[in-house]
């Protein structure tokens, strides 16, 4: 069986104008889970979603693991769904993101408002009562996101069979590191182990930033190793470990 490890990015910027960036913590997460893979074998292929908190999540990822080159390739099936379009959709105040932004803030506890407000946001656009409002529905994102997972099991299963017929060489691919989001990879999860949306919407709320899911495959099997693994960040102490 070869392995695909789906890594969460880093901490980025939620609730600000500009969440598709990291944050200082979030660079170091990254480069501290790079540190961490430094006793593990290398991974043979990268691949990383077109965000950019992705391909910073991967850059400091490889300073952490001092590799000078990643031989990365870009998929867009793995980005994350488009959280402002979900927030505008729910309440037209956040049309005026930074306005509306900045009313959370007289809030005691803005972080906590915020998130229950997404939250509700969410629920709206799984509920399957106003698809066509949205530029990407529930539906339409999941089926993406287990378009882009089966492209890159089809693509290494047909390079293993095309070198087991040409060079009778049956060794599996190699492990597969692919950068994305937390959305994604619940769906990923939903889709492998058959869950419900509302507990898809729950793992998704408890999935850490540059947490790793590792999936196993071969040609006949797609299962869960194991799901959230950050310990590269408790042993650093409880301050590290972050959700958006």
């Amino acid at each position: 069986m070869a392995a695909i490890y789906l890594i969460r990015h880093g901490q980025a910027s939620f609730g600000s104008t500009d969440y598709d960036q990291l944050s200082d913590k979030g660079c170091e997460q990254a480069s501290l889970l790079g540190q961490y893979w430094r006793t593990r074998v290398k991974p043979s292929k990268f691949y990383c979603g077109d965000l950019l908190r992705h391909g910073q999540t991967l850059s400091h990822f490889a300073k952490g693991l001092d590799i000078n080159t990643t031989p990365m390739v870009i998929h867009s099936g793995f980005n994350e769904f488009d959280h402002v379009d979900i927030l505008q959709k729910f309440n037209g105040e956040w049309l005026h993101f930074a306005e509306k932004n900045e009313t959370l803030q007289q809030f005691d506890e803005p972080n906590k408002v915020l998130h229950k407000e997404f939250y509700q946001a969410l629920n709206r656009w799984m509920s399957g009562q106003h698809d066509l409002e949205y530029k990407e529905s529930w539906p339409q994102f999941k089926s993406r996101c287990i378009r882009a997972l089966q492209n890159i099991i089809e693509q290494e299963l047909a390079k293993k069979r095309v070198l087991t017929h040409t060079t009778n060489d049956a060794k599996q691919p190699k492990d597969i590191l692919v950068f994305t989001s937390g959305g994604t990879i619940s769906t990923i999860m939903q889709h492998i182990l058959q869950l419900s949306d509302q507990q898809t919407l729950a793992i998704n709320q408890q999935t850490r930033n540059t947490s790793v899911t590792k999936l196993l495959f071969s040609e006949n099997m797609l299962s869960v190793d194991y799901f959230n693994n950050y310990s590269h960040l408790e042993v650093m102490g409880d301050e590290w470990i972050t959700f958006r």
